[in-house]
């Protein structure tokens, strides 16, 4: 008997077992996936660290975690610089002063903001009745049908039109040159990638992949004292109350023939026309000069069963769905529910850590 069985050997569930062990506890780890790592491994590909399941940047302001994670490997200096291609135009992402002088032709802050200040009261949008009056109002029409309609539809499947305006509360205008997509303190890529983090906080857990957690738990009702589960919260109750919705994505990867590709990591594609949302090329995550590069295009997708979930589609009617399945969570005592896909929730890498050490500290004294 194992004192945890912890479903999923993604980042949550490793975070959890490691500190399990370090409390002398008995884990066993199973994930239905023949590896280890979740959505963060990264496969070895002529010489390059493949991200298999799309761009994972570790960015955090929390010290703490920051601290925590590089003990388990070393990171370098890799800061997100993506850049978006719209038909034949490029521009800096996120959108700051190097956008607007490109996109206008302007040079100053004060020439920035005038310019889409025009341009929103020129459209006279009152209360936002969906997603693009919303977007409309806060960046006006330039930057909206350039940068934001073709994407965020590609994205969501359907017209900005009739998404709700909640989904985008804000959109960060930067009224400086600063390419940098993130705001957070420290930022980079594990060297040699993130699969041996994993590895490492599993070296005292014992693992079975290939397994199905709710074929498995038919054969061993007992075989822990508690189960940490990492997957999807509504499968786990049988979909009592329905199914959650999610995005999810296809990837296509391809081994190229040359030593660069696209010249940055991420390249995202705006335009309604083009059926990717984004390339990745992921030897420059890590800076890498092999002969050969690897390049995946992103393709979002409807979820459905016996697809991958990515990304929860936390609206009002989903929100109020988990609630139901959350109140379901809170009565069983022996299970506990973590992760992306047993908290519904999107999660950076970072507050994936954080919730699964407080979840540790909870369970463990």
């Amino acid at each position: 008997m194992y004192d945890f069985l912890i479903v999923g050997a993604g980042l949550f569930g490793a975070t959890f077992a490691y500190e399990a062990a370090r409390k002398g506890k008995r884990c066993l780890v199973i994930d239905k996936r023949p590896h280890i790592g979740g959505n963060i491994y990264t496969e070895n590909i002529e010489g390059i660290n493949v991200h298999k399941y799309g761009a994972h940047i570790f960015h955090t302001s929390d010290k703490v975690v920051w601290d925590y994670v590089n003990q388990f490997a070393e990171f370098n200096n890799y800061i997100n610089l993506p850049v978006a291609v719209y038909k034949d135009e490029l521009y800096n992402l996120p959108f700051n002063m190097n956008t607007f002088a490109k996109m206008w032709g302007i040079k100053t802050p004060a020439e920035a903001k005038a310019k889409i200040a025009e341009q929103i009261a020129e459209l006279n949008i009152g209360e936002p009745q969906n997603l693009e009056e919303q977007a409309l109002k806060l960046v006006g029409t330039d930057v909206y049908e350039k940068l934001i309609k073709g994407y965020t539809e590609k994205q969501w499947g359907r017209p900005c039109s009739e998404l709700p305006a909640f989904i985008i509360k804000r959109l960060p205008l930067r009224f400086r040159y600063d390419n940098n997509y993130f705001n957070d303190r420290y930022q980079g890529i594990p060297v040699g990638g993130y699969t041996q983090i994993i590895e490492k906080m599993l070296a005292n857990a014992e693992i079975k992949l290939n397994t199905d957690y709710f074929e498995f738990i038919k054969g061993n009702p007992n075989i822990a004292v508690k189960i940490v589960f990492t997957g999807a919260v509504d499968e786990f109750f049988g979909f009592k109350f329905g199914a959650l919705e999610y995005r999810s994505v296809r990837f296509e990867t391809e081994i190229l023939d040359e030593e660069n590709y696209q010249g940055n990591a991420v390249v995202n594609y705006t335009a309604a026309d083009v059926p990717f949302t984004r390339i990745i090329e992921h030897k420059h995550f890590e800076f890498g000069e092999q002969p050969k590069t690897v390049i995946s295009r992103e393709y979002s997708a409807e979820w459905k069963p016996g697809i991958e979930p990515y990304y929860p589609v936390n609206n009002e009617k989903n929100n109020a769905l988990y609630k139901k399945y959350e109140e379901l969570a809170a009565e069983r005592k022996d299970v506990i529910f973590g992760g992306r896909l047993g908290l519904y929730r999107y999660l950076d890498m970072d507050k994936v850590i954080v919730l699964a050490l407080e979840t540790a500290e909870r369970e463990l004294k």
